[in-house]
């Protein structure tokens, strides 16, 4: 056994990031996880972006513990290979805009039909309804009409930006995950399965209400324009390097005025309290930033760290690698993948005591496991040779080359 979810089925119809993302997650856990791809439109991330050996970064980051399958489910036969599938599984989860799957005969209505109490995913960009809902969608997309980019900007006056990761991808792949085990959860309960919802948009707004969207929640006293935050963003300047000082409570704030030999500060009315020191913050940070000055980073970790002030240094994703913090708790790990060869990746952030997780094998080639599946289905090696020769299924044999060479 490896992982709490050995033991469930998982299909999993999705590419780009926020699905794979998702199903990764559930792997990870243990589940079994068959990734289905087109023919003639594998996920997008196996051709993009860093690589070696034909293989690339974000398809191995977000691919992992999964076995592949290539199903031309356009074909009647490989229409009836994926049903086949969908008859072993728990969960049947898939990405494509909203109305593709009932033009392609594998809607929940239909999937439900062969395994009624199937857990049937829908993850979408805007959900199934209004203007949008039929628009192409990629994260920057979410994140401007989100307000995720004005929140980034620092107020409605300012340019608004993008955070340089695609955060509505990786959260909508988590909300997925979650919401997974919640559905499983509550059919081990009731015996039934359900249909699940989750759209990129619906994610990061719940995502903003929970710290950023303040301003909004009392109807009828909302905020018409959101003031301007702070000019500084708690990075900070020393003679060195760039580090990060947090001084929230009463304590932290005197404990940083001390070691800074500021300690005149702690009578100042601006600043003698929580509340006064959110109303003066663009004071209080300039006046942190003149201090942090005077010493190197070094320095001034040690010295914070000692006073009870959180603090730590701003690093680069190599520093990040190397961190004493990042290796005693063995975050990022290595292994060898068979066909892209030896790899740094992180582990399952997630650690189950009883039930251990693992990186039980890395992302799979296109293909991969199609002999090895639809042998599980009881499909004779003459079968899958004669689906794969008219085009419903495609298989990567030993004997074949890897995936496109560098």
């Amino acid at each position: 056994m490896s992982g709490p979810l050995s033991g469930y089925r998982v299909v999993d119809f999705t590419n780009v990031i926020a699905g794979p993302y998702a199903t990764m997650i559930l792997a990870d856990q243990g589940a079994d996880v068959i990734k289905i791809e087109a023919p003639q439109r594998p996920d997008f991330t196996r051709q993009a972006g860093n690589g070696q050996k034909g293989m690339r970064a974000s398809f191995l980051n977000n691919n992992r513990n999964k076995r592949s399958i290539v199903i031309d489910v356009k074909s009647d036969a490989g229409r009836d290979a994926l049903k086949k599938l969908v008859a072993t599984a728990d969960v049947f989860i898939q990405n494509f805009r909203p109305g593709v799957v009932e033009r392609l005969g594998i809607s929940e209505p239909e999937l439900r039909a062969i395994t009624p109490d199937i857990i049937y995913v829908s993850m979408s960009g805007w959900g199934e309804r209004g203007p949008f809902a039929h628009k192409p969608v990629y994260d920057p997309i979410i994140q401007a009409l989100s307000g995720l980019a004005t929140v980034q900007a620092g107020s409605d006056q300012e340019r608004p930006r993008l955070i340089r990761t695609i955060l509505p991808d990786k959260l909508t792949g988590m909300t997925a995950a979650q919401a997974v085990v919640a559905a499983l959860a509550g059919r081990a309960k009731s015996g039934e399965g359900q249909h699940v919802k989750v759209s990129m948009l619906d994610s990061i707004i719940a995502f903003l209400w929970s710290s950023d969207m303040g301003s909004q929640t009392f109807v009828g006293n909302e905020t018409s324009v959101q003031r301007a935050a702070t000019f500084i963003d708690l990075i900070y300047e020393t003679q060195t390097d760039y580090i990060t000082v947090s001084t929230m409570t009463n304590d932290q704030w005197s404990g940083f005025c001390k070691v800074a030999n500021c300690e005149h500060l702690l009578e100042d009315e601006r600043f003698n309290t929580p509340a006064k020191r959110d109303a003066n913050a663009d004071e209080r940070l300039n006046l942190i930033q003149e201090a942090l000055l005077e010493r190197p980073a070094e320095e001034w970790l040690k010295t914070l760290d000692d006073a009870g002030v959180p603090s730590a240094p701003v690093l680069t994703r190599q520093q990040m690698i190397d961190h004493p913090q990042v290796q005693a708790s063995e975050i990022v790990i290595e292994h060898d993948h068979p066909h892209a060869g030896r790899l740094r990746q992180a582990r399952p952030a997630a650690r189950f005591e009883g039930t251990p997780t693992s990186i039980r094998h890395g992302a799979p080639v296109l293909g991969e496991h199609t002999y090895e599946l639809l042998g599980e289905l009881g499909y004779s090696k003459t079968e899958i040779d004669t689906m794969v020769a008219s085009g419903a299924l495609l298989a990567h044999t030993p004997e074949q080359p890897d995936e496109a060479a560098e």
